[in-house]
């Protein structure tokens, strides 16, 4: 007689059904991430929202098993989020007004980006049998114009830092590659001499420091040529492959030359934030509104896709209004010179 009659037949693993401790699921799809060649800053981002999750879950003491992670769970989170986390609370560098209860629907969302990601590496490897975040939506993120500096307020930046001082020319220079390079400063931070081409006139930023995994070439003016060849015969006696660096000959990180431009900027008058990330906005702006276009400026950005740069196309209300007085219809109803001047008013 076939024993296999009237027996149950086993397809699936019971590896699904065990309540799994969090840390354990959380350190399999991290060093799947690692083993993907993911960049530190994205494991740092991966590290940093786990964390955050066990903070609340401990919080409303809650076990930090793979069952604990409801639906209900990630919602419950989310609210506390949005009206019970405090901003910047525990930050070294903030002032107590700053930190006010929620935080923003961009930051939430980025933190639950990684909640998502991971549960959803999960499921589909088959170390849990259902996602609990696939029905969590993303919150709605306000559409926030993007500021940017006026010519006038990066002359002025520019001109703060002494440059007869090294630190001071350092400053100035990297603010020029900034500007001209559309680049984010971690990127212009990591440079070397050897990823000047001065004979293109370009600089290579490497895909091991780049955020999108991507290397990229960006042009650069002769005028930001000729700053950088001084500043690298001002670092000879450093003996060291980086450029931007600290008085001493240690490459400078990028909190300190951030803090030094918000500096400069309050030396210089500006009633705007100044950071970092604003350059990039500002050029971007600028190379749209000079003639530029969308391709070209994805490239120099660094993004593969179109609707990264989109965003770029309707900040600018300088643009805007030089297209609007071109185009406008009032034009053809009415014609350019066809309304008469008027002089007094009519009572």
């Amino acid at each position: 007689m076939d024993k296999r009659i009237g027996r149950r037949y086993k397809n699936e693993r019971n590896v699904c059904n065990r309540n799994l401790p969090l840390d354990e699921l959380f350190e399999i799809f991290y060093n799947a991430k690692t083993a993907e060649g993911r960049s530190p800053r994205t494991l740092e981002a991966y590290t940093e929202g786990y964390r955050h999750l066990c903070e609340y879950m401990e919080m409303i003491g809650v076990e930090r098993t793979q069952t604990a992670v409801t639906p209900d769970l990630l919602r419950s989170y989310i609210s506390w989020m949005l009206h019970g986390k405090r901003k910047w609370e525990g930050h070294a560098h903030k002032s107590e007004d700053s930190m006010t209860l929620g935080l923003s629907p961009v930051t939430i969302n980025t933190k639950i980006k990684v909640i998502k990601g991971m549960f959803r590496y999960l499921n589909e490897e088959g170390h849990i049998n259902h996602d609990p975040t696939a029905r969590i939506k993303k919150l709605n993120e306000p559409v926030k114009k993007l500021k940017i500096m006026s010519v006038e307020e990066m002359r002025r930046l520019l001109n703060q830092p002494n440059r007869k001082t090294y630190a001071g020319f350092r400053d100035h220079v990297a603010m020029c590659v900034l500007i001209d390079s559309f680049a984010r400063i971690s990127e212009v931070l990591s440079l070397k001499i050897t990823d000047i081409d001065f004979k293109l006139g370009m600089l290579f930023f490497d895909e091991k420091i780049v955020k999108t995994r991507r290397g990229r070439s960006v042009p650069v003016t002769k005028r930001t040529l000729r700053l950088l060849k001084e500043l690298i015969r001002e670092n000879e006696e450093f003996e060291s492959e980086y450029i931007f660096l600290t008085n001493y000959g240690e490459p400078i990180r990028d909190d300190r030359l951030r803090d030094r431009i918000k500096q400069h900027a309050k030396n210089a008058g500006l009633k705007i934030r100044v950071h970092p990330h604003l350059f990039r906005h500002t050029s971007a702006t600028m190379f749209l509104e000079n003639g530029g276009d969308l391709r070209h400026l994805a490239g120099i950005m660094g993004h593969s896709d179109l609707r990264m740069v989109m965003r770029y196309t309707h900040i600018s209300d300088k643009a805007l209004k030089a297209q609007h007085e071109q185009y406008t219809p009032m034009h053809d109803v009415l014609g350019k010179r066809s309304l008469e001047r008027k002089i007094k008013r009519t009572y």
